[in-house]
């Protein structure tokens, strides 16, 4: 059985870095959408079946620690496959939010190895939940 391409939604404003994100990701294999906003980040997410998504803290309008919390609470099942990207992890009060919220950090600048190893594992993560679901039903 063959599955379908898995997708991850880059939500960032900086054009240049989502450009190179898109590339690293879809050269592994992976189908790739991109925000550069958290509203349409937002709308993606209601109609792509996303699979991963790394989000920016800072974005124009929203910050993606509270496009985060919007994401979850909406859809329950993303938690565990969002990554923060970000540049100011020992901020305090991203600190604080990080203490609160169990998500992880690719912290900026980040190495395009790391980012795609994060993406794998979280869809080895969703295989294994996917593969115990259907053993119990």
């Amino acid at each position: 059985m063959t599955h379908p391409p898995y997708t991850v939604l880059i939500v960032d404003d900086e054009a240049p870095l989502r450009r190179v994100l898109e590339r690293s990701l879809s050269r592994a294999g992976y189908r790739v959408v991109s925000a550069a906003s958290a509203e349409t980040a937002y709308e993606l997410l209601a109609t792509a079946q996303a699979n991963a998504v790394l989000l920016d803290i800072q974005l124009p309008t929203m910050s993606g620690l509270a496009l985060y919390l919007a994401i979850i609470h909406r859809w329950p099942a993303f938690e565990g496959s969002i990554g923060i990207m970000t540049g100011d992890a020992d901020a305090e009060d991203v600190r604080t939010w990080l203490e609160r919220h169990r998500c992880p950090v690719i912290r900026k600048p980040f190495d395009l190895k790391e980012v795609s190893d994060w993406v794998a594992a979280v869809i080895e993560f969703q295989e294994r939940r996917r593969g115990q679901e259907g053993a119990q039903a």
